[in-house]
């Protein structure tokens, strides 16, 4: 039992830590990879020395444990989250990382950042 337990945290703690991991891997990315694997940025603004990159994730993301019942009756017991992934470039790469709006949920502080990053941070494990 306590395995399985012990399991379960590892699982759930690994969702948020995707983007914790993302802020540091993917430093240094190439912008032209940062798209291939992010998508099309929602917003881009130009600056003196780069440019910044929002990527937004604005459906309410769900932690994993909602308890059903008869009539309707519904307890929720996660938080929900939304995220904004933000890359600041420089010289055409990757040079900061951060994430904005409520993104907290059961699986940790930025679990709802998850999906937005995830392609990424495998992209950037490879290599």
């Amino acid at each position: 039992m306590r395995i399985k337990a012990l399991a379960c945290l590892l699982t759930l703690s690994a969702c948020s830590s995707v983007p914790l991991q993302a802020k540091h891997d993917l430093v240094g990315m190439a912008r032209s990879d940062l798209i291939a694997c992010a998508g099309v940025p929602d917003n881009a603004a130009t600056l003196p020395d780069g440019e910044v990159l929002q990527w937004r994730q604005d459906q309410q993301v769900q932690g994993p444990f909602t308890l059903k019942g008869p009539m309707s009756l519904e307890l929720d017991l996660s938080g929900h989250g939304t995220c904004h992934f933000v890359a600041r470039l420089r010289q055409g790469r990757v040079a900061q990382v951060e994430y904005t709006g409520p993104s907290g949920t059961l699986l940790g502080p930025y679990s709802a950042c998850r999906p937005l990053v995830l392609a990424c941070e495998r992209r950037a494990r490879k290599s």
